[in-house]
């Protein structure tokens, strides 16, 4: 996969677009497109398309305008890809939780996985200049209250959150990466194990590699491929939470 980079753009035009403060004509005719027709349809096409897929000629396109129309609204794709992504950060439903700190990390660990799997493109979207927009910050506001009081510096909750959403990425990531390879291939991940079964019995070794033998046939007996990224994201998740926990009660 590729990756982009928010923040790549023009700072003071990407944070105008993000929270609406470009001037308007007063006069003269109603414009014919808007920030938010263009943002969804860029975002239309990185969901069925790819990332790739998406330049301001391709969201011209599919608006039915000339690429320079565009540029009236938003400077560029740069300060595009920063709208889109705060556009869709605004998905979130932020729910209350009933429950403890736990159980609303938990929550906001499964929307975030949600959210990447609604709109692939995204964990090839790298973040270190977030886009500084009005939906960004309410979900961060909502994220950091589930670690408020719990005993954490401030430093500590930021880091707590980015622990969590760090390790929701990564386990989407692998598992968009399997989806992909699977629509492209045309063969699920069980269908090429199986196809690759009597190679495997042929230089398999189970004196030489006893443990990657038996766990890898116990996995493989258990979920019918290698590898099951729903079991693998739950477990990784009840870890991360773990290890918060355990950070915790060594504060008590």
């Amino acid at each position: 996969m590729t990756t982009e980079h928010t923040g790549g753009g023009d700072p003071a035009k990407s944070l105008e677009l993000l929270w609406g403060l470009r001037s308007r004509p007063t006069r003269g005719p109603k414009p014919a497109l808007t920030v938010e027709r263009i943002v969804a349809a860029a975002v239309g096409i990185a969901d069925t398309e790819g990332l790739a897929a998406m330049s301001m000629r391709r969201v011209a396109d599919e608006l039915g305008v000339g690429a320079m129309t565009l540029y009236r609204y938003v400077p560029g794709k740069a300060e595009l890809l920063d709208v889109m992504l705060d556009s869709v950060y605004g998905e979130s439903s932020r729910r209350e939780v009933d429950g403890d700190w736990r159980a609303k990390l938990d929550a906001i660990a499964r929307e975030n996985r949600e959210l990447y799997l609604r709109h692939p493109w995204l964990v090839q979207v790298a973040t270190s200049r977030p886009p500084l927009g009005p939906h960004l910050m309410a979900k961060y506001e909502y994220e950091l209250s589930a670690v408020e009081g719990i005993g954490l510096a401030d430093v500590e909750m930021d880091a707590a959150i980015a622990l969590v959403n760090g390790y929701v990425h990564g386990a989407v990531r692998s598992a968009i990466e399997a989806i992909q390879l699977i629509q492209s291939s045309g063969i699920t991940d069980e269908q090429w194990w199986r196809a690759h079964e009597p190679l495997l019995e042929k230089i398999g070794d189970a004196t030489k590699f006893p443990l990657a033998s038996r766990v890898g046939t116990t996995v493989g007996q258990e979920f019918n491929a290698a590898y099951d990224s729903e079991h693998g994201f739950e477990f990784g998740l009840a870890r991360v939470l773990d290890g918060i926990a355990a950070l915790l009660a060594d504060r008590r």
